[in-house]
C-alpha cells in the first residue's frame, strides 16, 4: 500500500538522480526518472531541471561528479535522488548543503562490501571500461561514511523489503525518524519505481497526478 504523500512548503526547481555503483544514466530508473522529470515539466507547465550524470565507479570522483551536477542546478532548490550507492553519495550531498532527498536502497555503509570485491575486475556494461577492485575503493569510501543523520525528516526512503544486494533494517536504524515506504517483496532493482513517483515527487514540493503517466 501506499501511503499518501505529505507535499513539503516549497517546491523544488531541479532533480538530480545519482545511480548505483558501476551504473549509467542509461540505468532503468535514471531514464524513468529523467522521463518522469520531463513529464512533470509539460504537467504544470514550467519548467524543471534534470540531470542524471554517468558518475565514476571511483567513490571520490562520483562524490565530485555529484557536486558539479549540483552546482549546475543549483544547491538551494533542488531535490537528490539516490539509487544504492547513488543513495550514500546523495546523502553525503543532502547533509552537506540541507537538501531534500530520497533514497531508493541506498548503500548505509559501503565500505564494508570492498572487501566482498577486492581483486576483482568489473566492466560496466554501459560504457565498457574494465576496472579493478582495490584498497583505495575502502579508503575513499571510509573517509566519506558519515556518522549520523542531522535531520531525518528531509529524507525520504523508498525499501524493497526483499533486497537481495542490501538489507532494508540497515537504512531503517540509520535513517531513523526519516519517512519510510517498505514495498512488500521489493528486490534491489526496485521496478516499482514508477507506481512511488507520486510520493517522490511530493517529498520535493509537487503535487503530481495519481496515478502519474510518463506517456
Amino acid at each position: 500500500m501506499l501511503a499518501e504523500p505529505t507535499p513539503a512548503v516549497q517546491p523544488v526547481r531541479a532533480l538530480l538522480y545519482l545511480h548505483g555503483f558501476n551504473s549509467s544514466s542509461a540505468s532503468p530508473k535514471a531514464r524513468l526518472v529523467k522521463a518522469a522529470c520531463e513529464a512533470l515539466a509539460r504537467h504544470h507547465e514550467r519548467p524543471f531541471a534534470c540531470l542524471t550524470p554517468d558518475l565514476s565507479h571511483r567513490p571520490d570522483l562520483a562524490l565530485a561528479q555529484a557536486e558539479s551536477a549540483l552546482e549546475v542546478l543549483g544547491r538551494e532548490n533542488t531535490l537528490v535522488v539516490g539509487s544504492s550507492m547513488g543513495g550514500f553519495l546523495a546523502t553525503l550531498l543532502a547533509e552537506r548543503h540541507g537538501l531534500r532527498a530520497v533514497l531508493i536502497n541506498p548503500a548505509v555503509r559501503p565500505a564494508r562490501f570492498v572487501a566482498d570485491y577486492l581483486g576483482q575486475t568489473l566492466v560496466n556494461e554501459a560504457s565498457g571500461e574494465r576496472f579493478t577492485i582495490d584498497n583505495s575503493y575502502f579508503d575513499q569510501l571510509t573517509s566519506q561514511q558519515w556518522d549520523r543523520i542531522v535531520q531525518p525528516s528531509r529524507y525520504l526512503l523508498l525499501l524493497g523489503s526483499n533486497d537481495e544486494t542490501l538489507d532494508c533494517r540497515d537504512a531503517v536504524r540509520a535513517y531513523a525518524g526519516s519517512r519510510t515506504l517498505i514495498h512488500p517483496g521489493g528486490d534491489h532493482g526496485f521496478e516499482v519505481l514508477q507506481d512511488y513517483l507520486p510520493v517522490l515527487f511530493a517529498h520535493g514540493g509537487w503535487q503530481v497526478p495519481t496515478p502519474f503517466s510518463i506517456a
